[in-house]
């Protein structure tokens, strides 16, 4: 009697798997890869298939500033521990000293600060954002080029056996652990690839010519990510990282999504601040393209748009809830003046014109 075969598709996900990736999808920006490298690795930690005696895995993530490498390991554990600073942050500008590692590993015996030197990377802080259904610890080394050869040797041990011997002998178990690590090494030659210029218009003119090279770019970058990469770390601590992302640069399309994202993002803030009748914020498309011009800059990405975003919405804001100009259950309209050059902002009134005051207080019609 012959067998029955049936198809099988090895690129499903589970339903864990594919919650987390539909939440990352909504908080992440135009960086698919990064976004299916993580929920790759979640899945296999769910199969109970991750490496014994190893992190469940360790990332290098890649890409010029601004295009979402942190923001990416706070989604993560924003959706599933439900908190975006459930992260071990370690910020690898302070460890550009050998001596510092105690900060991280706490003094040995005979040392000065012995038994008061609380380390960083100690398991209580690896366990801390740990939930009853998610065992899982958020470990991150920002800007890991910055950090002295001492640093890198003692990542070794963590990411090829998920150990750590601290100052005072305890072990520290990082096998329960996903390991991050950031770098802007290569940004520059990644940039190049794709900007022409400067400003709102090198933004646009970036998307399309990255959607007409489509995968011969992504793959120039990814390898001029991987050769700066292996240029400054060692054969041995780049053997040890189990995939290499680099995260492209964002066009206009995605910046608009992030412009969405961060407005929505006031409107939580307003409503923290004004209490449950909170402000309505509402923004015309004129306004919405105005912060996006102001806010567009190949070099920094979408860190630039959110700054933009606070000294021209936030900034005017506050100062209308502070002078009592609004208050709670108003609802604020935000336009652009006639020469389209700055951000009005209108008190809109349901059924009436909409009114404004002037420097004595007194309203006017709109």
């Amino acid at each position: 009697m012959a067998a029955l075969r049936v198809m099988l598709d090895p690129t499903r996900l589970g339903q864990e798997a594919e919650t987390l990736e539909a939440n990352l999808r909504k908080r992440v920006v135009g960086q698919a890869d990064a976004i299916r490298q993580t929920v790759d690795l979640y899945q296999t930690f769910l199969a109970g298939m991750a490496s014994t005696g190893r992190p469940i895995g360790n990332l290098l993530f890649l890409g010029p500033t601004g295009t979402g490498k942190t923001r990416t390991v706070e989604a993560v554990a924003e959706s599933l521990v439900g908190d975006p600073r459930a992260v071990v942050k370690i910020d690898c500008a302070e460890f550009q000293h050998s001596h510092e590692i105690a900060k991280l590993v706490g003094s040995p015996p005979g040392y000065l600060g012995h038994r008061e030197t609380h380390p960083l990377l100690s398991q209580e802080a690896l366990n801390l954002h740990q939930t009853e259904t998610v065992k899982l610890s958020f470990v991150l080394f920002d800007e890991i080029e910055k950090a002295s050869d001492a640093l890198w040797n003692l990542l070794l041990g963590i990411l090829d056996k998920a150990t750590l011997t601290l100052g005072d002998n305890r072990r520290v178990d990082f096998s329960r652990a996903i390991i991050f690590m950031t770098s802007n090494l290569g940004s520059a030659e990644m940039e190049s690839m794709l900007q022409p210029g400067m400003g709102f218009q090198a933004v646009s003119q970036a998307a399309a010519m990255a959607a007409a090279a489509g995968a011969s770019v992504a793959k120039k970058m990814e390898r001029a990510g991987m050769e700066s990469a292996r240029r400054r770390f060692t054969p041995e601590f780049m053997n040890r990282i189990d995939k290499v992302v680099v995260f492209r640069s964002l066009g206009e399309s995605e910046l608009r999504s992030i412009l969405d994202l961060e407005i929505d993002a006031v409107r939580d803030r307003l409503r923290q601040a004004t209490g449950t009748g909170s402000l309505t914020l509402k923004l015309s498309e004129t306004a919405r393209d105005l912060l996006l011009r102001e806010g567009s800059d190949p070099r920094y990405g979408a860190r630039h748009l959110k700054r933009a975003i606070e000294r021209l919405l936030v900034h005017p804001m506050s100062n209308l809830i502070a002078t009592g100009q609004v208050k709670e259950g108003d609802q604020v309209l935000v336009h652009v003046d006639g020469d389209g050059a700055r951000l009005v902002f209108l008190k809109e009134f349901k059924g009436v014109a909409p009114q404004r005051e002037d420097k004595t207080g007194s309203s006017a019609a709109a």
